[in-house]
Parts: C-alpha cells; sequence; structure tokens
C-alpha cells in the first residue's frame, strides 16, 4: 500500500510545513482507522516495537531490581535502577509513584517484583500501557536495556486511531522514513482486515500540521 519511497516524500513535506523552533520536533505517525466496531469488537493495540534507527535522544528506561541484576543494570544504559528497598520505601506516596511513572518510556523489572510493582504501581502504569517486561533469572539484562534503546510504544488507546514516534528532525529523512515503515507495519499486522482497515495516514512534526498520503500521490 505505502513504500519506503513515498515516507521519505512525506518526511521532506513534513518539514517544509514546519517552522523553525527552538527544540528538536518529533515525527508522529497517525494512521486512523475504519471498518472497526470499538464497541463489538475488543480492539486494542499496544505494542512495543524496535525501531531501524535510534532517536537523537534515546528513551527513560528505569529497571526494577535487587543483587546482582542490579549490579548489572547499572553498568547499562538504563536511566534509573529502583532496588526493592526503594519500592517498599515509596509504596504509600502517591505523587513520588506518579512521578517514576511519568519520568519513563519503559520499565524492566526481575520477575520476583513484577507482583509487587502490580500491587504498588499497577494504577499508575497500567492505563499507560507501561507495565515492566519481566527480566528472567540469569537474563542478559543489559542486552534487554540496549535493545530498548531503539524502541517506541505504539497505542490506540480505544479509538480509531493509531500512533506512534517515528524519529526527530535531527535524523536523515531515510532514517525517519524507515523507521515509519518498521511502525507502519506493526500497525498492519495489527488489523482485523489490514490495511483494508486503514483510512488514513498521516505525518507530522509536534508543532506543525500533519501531512496526509494523499497529497504525496497527487
Amino acid at each position: 500500500m505505502v513504500n519506503l519511497k513515498q515516507f521519505v516524500k512525506m518526511v521532506k513535506e513534513a518539514r517544509k510545513k514546519s517552522e523553525k523552533r527552538n527544540f528538536n520536533q518529533s515525527f508522529e505517525l497517525i494512521v486512523t482507522l475504519r471498518d472497526i466496531d470499538i464497541k463489538k469488537q475488543d480492539f486494542n493495540i499496544s505494542e512495543v516495537v524496535y525501531l531501524a534507527h535510534k532517536f537523537t535522544k534515546k528513551p527513560g528506561i528505569c529497571v526494577f531490581a535487587g543483587g546482582d541484576m542490579a549490579l548489572k543494570a547499572k553498568r547499562s544504559k538504563a536511566d534509573r535502577i529502583i532496588e526493592p528497598e526503594e519500592l517498599e520505601k515509596n509504596a504509600t506516596d502517591k505523587r513520588q509513584l506518579r512521578k517514576i511513572s511519568n519520568g519513563y518510556s519503559f520499565f524492566l523489572s526481575e520477575t520476583t517484583l513484577m507482583p509487587k510493582i502490580g500491587k504498588i504501581l499497577g494504577q499508575f502504569l497500567g492505563p499507560k500501557g507501561k507495565m515492566p517486561t519481566p527480566v528472567p533469572p540469569n537474563a542478559p539484562v543489559e542486552n534487554m536495556v540496549e535493545r530498548f534503546t531503539s524502541a517506541v510504544r505504539i497505542r490506540s488507546r480505544g479509538q480509531l486511531a493509531v500512533a506512534g514516534k517515528v524519529g526527530d528532525e535531527s535524523m536523515s529523512d531515510e532514517a525517519v522514513a524507515e523507521n515509519t515503515v518498521v511502525i507502519f507495519n506493526a500497525i498492519e499486522k495489527k488489523l482485523p482486515s489490514g490495511n483494508n482497515n486503514i483510512d488514513r495516514i498521516m505525518l507530522k512534526l509536534t508543532m506543525a500540521e500533519p501531512v496526509t498520503i494523499s497529497e504525496m500521490n497527487k
């Protein structure tokens, strides 16, 4: 339906539609859907997708771990390590728990801590689709953290639209377009009728109007 060349053209056009800002704007892909009755069908997309190219600023990653796994996580590219004692300490501090849930894009946790995290942080992480990825004992947590530095989350949020970040202004047009292909393919695979459920494909920078695929086909 859409190829890399078309997405490159969309990226270039999105740059033209945007005024220069004093921050590095993000590119976002928005796909609106059709012929899905969200009242009757159990339709919800919440997926972590691994991109071809990392963003200029990597996503924030927090790891819940203790002992040896905490030591390994500290040597990784994780932004924060929360050990069991700190988790317990903040168990009733809703302000701090909300700060933690909002402060990071991805969470990982050793498996033994998952029930405790569900009890303490589930109400904050669950609605955002941010519940931690379990890390089994002796798993290479450093490699898992590294993998999440090129990840993005796509969500439908119970609506007939799916969106996800695909790049930023500092990246090349080709890199953003290649990431867009990865995200688009991930969305298409989750739809009941594939591309027959796709209504519009849009790409935009943070503070600019979106470019649609139909504009590229004129």
